[in-house]
């Protein structure tokens, strides 16, 4: 299975169209450091505190899971953590809430964050008449607004169950591994989609599953186990660079603490993700 080619991509930019008799088809994009330079999940944490929504603190450790997740990503495990710490964080939200604050902050935050080598393919797949998907574990009450910014109407995410208005807590469906896989399988069944023809494209070796269900299966900017999966399987790897990804800390000033403090925090960050990727590396070895 092979990704698409430059002779491919050259056609697309031309303005080629799709062949109306030809099988409908569609291209599934992850989202966090495949479509955008960061994180969704954690990318309003800002917005979120200076709206009285999270705490210093609770912000604060948001900021050192992003530098986290930035700096060597999550394993299914983390993943797990995280989607567990998140839910409980956001119980008691309002909807409305949320949504003025990502809609209000969505041009200052996140698009400043979108690859525009994504941007590029999006609109190649658009121009071959392939339907765009935006598959993420990120809860698609923060997905939606990025979609909306990348003009895809298609989207399937983490969902979180909303009572009154107001989100519980409770996730309903959860968005990654081999539930990402039955998604697509879900997409093809419904839309009739002749997924030898499609595409997929994923940073984490945790949506293998979801890039083996297509012809076209692209590692973007992949970790180690999905690099090595790729060339075993001979995928195209595609490195995106613009804008080029940046783990933004915030300053003593956002949080109200002393500068030598927030130091400290900065530091505590690296030195856990150096901790996790020296262990990561030891159990390899062994």
């Amino acid at each position: 299975m092979w990704g698409m080619t430059g002779e491919d991509c050259r056609d697309g930019l031309s303005g080629e169209s799709a062949d109306a008799t030809a099988p409908r088809t569609a291209a599934f994009f992850d989202l966090d450091k495949t479509i955008i330079a960061t994180s969704s999940a954690f990318a309003f944490g800002k917005e979120f505190l200076n709206n009285g929504l999270i705490s210093r603190q609770e912000a604060v450790e948001i900021y050192m899971s992003k530098a986290s997740y930035m700096l060597s990503g999550h394993s299914s495990e983390q993943m797990d953590s995280t989607r567990d710490y998140l839910s409980q964080l956001v119980a008691g939200w309002s909807v409305d809430d949320i949504n003025r604050i990502t809609t209000e902050t969505m041009r200052s935050v996140v698009t400043p964050a979108i690859y525009a080598e994504a941007r590029e393919l999006i609109e190649y797949h658009k121009r071959h008449g392939r339907d765009i998907i935006i598959i993420s574990a990120s809860a698609d009450i923060l997905v939606d607004p990025i979609a909306r910014e990348l003009g895809v109407d298609m989207i399937v995410a983490t969902e979180i169950e909303i009572v009154d208005g107001k989100l519980t807590g409770n996730i309903t469906r959860f968005l990654k591994g081999d539930a990402k896989a039955e998604a697509v399988a879900e997409f093809a069944d419904t839309h009739g989609y002749d997924l030898e023809l499609c595409y997929a494209y994923s940073d984490s070796a945790t949506d293998i599953p979801m890039l083996e269900m297509v012809g076209h299966a692209v590692a973007v900017n992949p970790d180690r186990t999905l690099r090595k999966h790729a060339q075993d399987n001979e995928w195209e790897i595609r490195i995106f660079k613009h804008p080029v990804p940046l783990i933004q800390m915030p300053n003593a000033r956002e949080f109200g603490i002393g500068a030598g403090v927030l130091a400290g925090v900065t530091a505590l960050a690296a030195a856990g993700v150096w901790v996790a990727q020296r262990i990561k590396k030891d159990s390899n070895n062994t």
